[in-house]
């Protein structure tokens, strides 16, 4: 056993174990140390751990497990932070081109603002009321109403292991109309409760509003999340979203080190 040293970051309240990993000596097939250090009460605490590593051609790369320790799907607040990261050790400026599991990201980051260009997404199905669409990780996006008081753990948790959606998992967002933007409540997969804030969900839920109003050409969609609030801007043409930018905070918390 031995002392790492690890970061804390949080964007919109969506907080994240970071470790530099550019030497390669963090194994993260360990998955019950992934789960360890995410625990709040045995552990640090985080929705998840990411590892930022070496990756030619790029600046870094971003290696993301949620916090069952499972290596998870793209995590847009994550992506955010790890932007933080890379950018507090020396490693980047402003803008970044880096790796993650769903392919290359591009970021500018000013203070502790961060866009954070997505993948490019061309397929919106509907599940009775609800929309489904992938923006890096699956997305379920349903509207409700009462949203501050709806149970989201409850709903969210059969939505999630219904027979539809049990074996993959799916994240599942609730929805409410809110001035010119939403408010957004998300129950995460891999985290299994409620997170404060979803990156890739925020942009789902924007993503989904748009097609379903049908409306194309450039947009911007405000979205307040329970830690905070995120933007999301994209052009639709058609079933087509391209350009697509999650914007937001990414702050670091604190760093200090651990034995294991």
């Amino acid at each position: 056993m031995s002392t790492h040293v690890f970061y804390k970051y949080q964007g919109a309240g969506n907080d994240f174990v970071v470790l530099d990993n550019r030497d390669g000596s963090f194994d993260g097939r360990n998955v019950d140390l992934v789960r360890r250090l995410c625990d709040r009460r045995f552990g640090i605490g985080g929705d998840g751990l990411m590892l930022l590593q070496t990756a030619e051609g790029f600046d870094f790369e971003m290696v993301y497990y949620n916090a069952d320790g499972q290596e998870g799907s793209m995590c847009g607040n994550g992506g955010r932070c790890i932007v933080a990261f890379a950018r507090d050790l020396g490693i980047i400026d402003s803008i970044t081109d880096f790796l993650a599991v769903d392919g290359p990201h591009r970021a500018q980051i000013t203070g502790d603002w961060v866009s954070l260009k997505m993948i490019d997404v061309s397929e919106v199905t509907q599940d009775g009321q609800a929309y489904v669409l992938n923006t890096g990780s699956p997305h379920y996006v349903r509207e409700v109403e009462a949203l501050e008081s709806f149970a989201v753990v409850d709903e969210g948790q059969r939505i999630r292991y219904s027979d539809a959606y049990r074996e993959s998992g799916i994240n599942v967002n609730f929805v409410q109309p809110e001035g010119s933007g939403f408010f957004v409540r998300t129950y995460e997969r891999g985290v299994e409760d409620e997170t404060l804030a979803c990156g890739t969900g925020a942009t789902a839920v924007a993503l989904a509003m748009a097609w379903r109003d049908g409306k194309d050409g450039a947009q911007e969609t405000p979205i307040r999340v329970a830690g905070g609030q995120l933007n999301i801007r994209f052009n639709k043409q058609g079933s087509l979203f391209s350009d697509v930018y999650l914007e937001g905070p990414a702050v670091f918390v604190f760093e200090g080190k651990i034995a294991f």
